[in-house]
C-alpha cells in the first residue's frame, strides 16, 4: 500500500509555530463581543501565528459553564474566521504554516473524562486539528499516572492530543519523568506543551521523548512565559522545543514571530547563540511579569493581557466573565513600565495600520 501523506497541519506543528492562546472579548456587559473576537483572530493570524489555541486558560475557564454557554459559539466563530482567512490567502507557503497558509487549529480540553470527551467531539466537529489536554488540577488532583494515562487514551480516540504540563501555582500538579514517557507512548500525542515554570520538570519531559525514540513524531511547544528564549534555545540529547503556545503571545504577536524564526534561523545553522538574545530573553521574562501579574500569584494574568490589546486598540475594555477578574493593585504601573521600557517588543505599528481592516 502506498505511504499515507502526513497532514499538513502536523508537518507544520513538528517544523514550529508561533501559537497564541486566544482571549475573550467581551463587551462591557460582559457579552461575547463577535466583532472584536473576530478580529484578534485575524490579528494572529496576519502577524503571522502559525495557528490559535481557543478554549484555554486565556480564553477563561468559565465558558464552560451551562449558564454562560461559550464553549462552542467561541470555538466555531474561531473556526469560521480562520476559514475566511484561509480563502482570502495567496495559495503559497508562509514561513511556519503549511502550504497555502492554513493554520493549526487547538482546542483546550478540560474536565473529568466525560467532559473532555464532549469537548473533543464538539472541536474535531468544528475541525480542530489538536486538542490541548488538561492533565492536572480539579478531577486529577490526586489521580494516579494510570488513571491520568486512561484519560488520555480515552480522549486521544476522538482527536489527536497535546498534552499540558501545567505549573502547579495556577492549578497544575507535578507529573514525573515516568509518567510523561509512558505518556508519550500513546499514539494519539502529536505534541506536549510544557508549561511547569521549573526548569528540571522540563527537562524531565524532553527526556521522556528523547528516550521514547519518538522525537521526530512529538513537537514540543513553551508554555513557560518565565523562560521562553531559554525554552526555544534548548536542546536535550537531539531534542529541541520548537515553538511555543502562549499567553504572552497573545499580545505583540508580530514580534513573537520575528523572534521565533531568529530562533529557528540559528538552530538549523547550528551557529552561536548571540549575547544579545541573553539580553532578550530577560527583557521577554520582565515584560511578562508584568503583564501575568507574578507579584500577585498571576491573579490580574488575564486583564493584563486584556490591558495590552485594549491599548492597541483590539480590545474595548479588560472585561472578564467574573467582575472580580481585574487588574491588581500596581499592575497598571508596571504594565505602563515595561511599555516605555521595551517598546522593541511591542507591535503597535504593524496593529494601528491595519486594525480598521480587522475591525471590518
Amino acid at each position: 500500500m502506498p505511504e499515507m501523506r502526513m497532514p499538513a497541519w502536523k508537518t507544520a506543528l513538528r517544523r514550529g509555530l508561533v501559537i497564541p492562546a486566544h482571549p475573550l472579548a467581551l463587551t462591557a456587559r460582559r457579552r461575547l463581543d463577535e466583532r472584536r473576537q473576530r478580529a484578534l483572530t485575524r490579528y494572529y493570524l496576519d502577524a503571522g501565528a502559525g495557528g490559535v489555541a481557543v478554549g484555554v486558560h486565556t480564553t477563561q475557564f468559565a465558558i464552560r459553564d451551562p449558564k454562560i454557554g461559550l464553549y462552542r459559539p467561541v470555538l466555531e466563530l474561531a473556526a469560521e474566521t480562520v476559514t475566511e482567512w484561509e480563502a482570502r490567502r495567496p495559495r503559497r507557503r508562509d514561513a511556519g504554516r503549511p502550504p497555502g497558509g492554513a493554520a493549526v487549529r487547538v482546542a483546550g480540553l478540560v474536565g473529568p473524562t466525560r467532559q473532555a470527551l464532549g469537548e473533543a467531539r464538539t472541536a474535531r466537529d468544528l475541525g480542530y486539528h489538536v486538542g490541548l489536554l488538561s492533565l492536572g488540577g480539579g478531577a486529577f488532583t490526586r489521580a494516579t499516572d494510570a488513571e491520568l494515562l486512561a484519560h488520555a487514551r480515552a480522549v486521544g480516540e476522538v482527536m489527536p492530543l497535546m498534552g499540558f504540563y501545567l505549573q502547579p501555582a495556577v492549578g497544575g500538579r507535578p507529573l514525573s519523568y515516568r509518567f510523561w514517557r509512558r505518556f508519550v507512548e500513546l499514539e494519539s500525542v502529536v505534541a506536549i506543551k510544557i508549561a511547569p515554570f521549573d526548569r528540571y520538570a522540563t527537562l524531565d519531559v524532553l527526556r521522556a521523548v528523547a528516550d521514547s525514540g519518538r522525537a521526530g513524531e512529538i513537537a514540543l511547544y513553551t508554555g513557560n512565559d518565565d523562560s521562553i528564549m531559554a525554552d526555544l534555545l534548548t536542546e536535550y540529547a537531539g531534542v529541541r522545543i520548537v515553538g511555543g503556545l502562549l499567553g504572552h503571545w497573545a499580545y505583540w504577536t508580530r514580534s513573537a514571530v520575528r523572534l521565533l524564526v531568529r530562533v529557528h534561523h540559528i538552530a538549523a545553522r547550528r551557529r552561536p547563540i548571540p549575547l544579545r538574545l541573553g539580553v532578550l530573553a530577560s527583557e521577554i521574562t520582565d515584560a511578562n511579569a508584568a503583564v501575568f501579574d507574578v507579584a500577585h500569584r498571576f491573579h490580574g494574568c488575564i486583564p493584563g493581557i486584556h490591558e495590552i490589546l485594549r491599548r492597541q486598540g483590539l480590545l474595548r475594555g479588560r472585561w472578564c466573565l467574573d467582575p472580580n477578574e481585574e487588574l491588581s493593585p500596581g499592575q497598571q504601573r508596571e504594565i505602563d513600565r515595561v511599555c516605555a521600557a521595551y517598546p522593541h517588543l511591542a507591535d503597535d505599528g504593524f496593529v494601528r495600520e491595519r486594525l480598521d481592516r480587522w475591525l471590518a
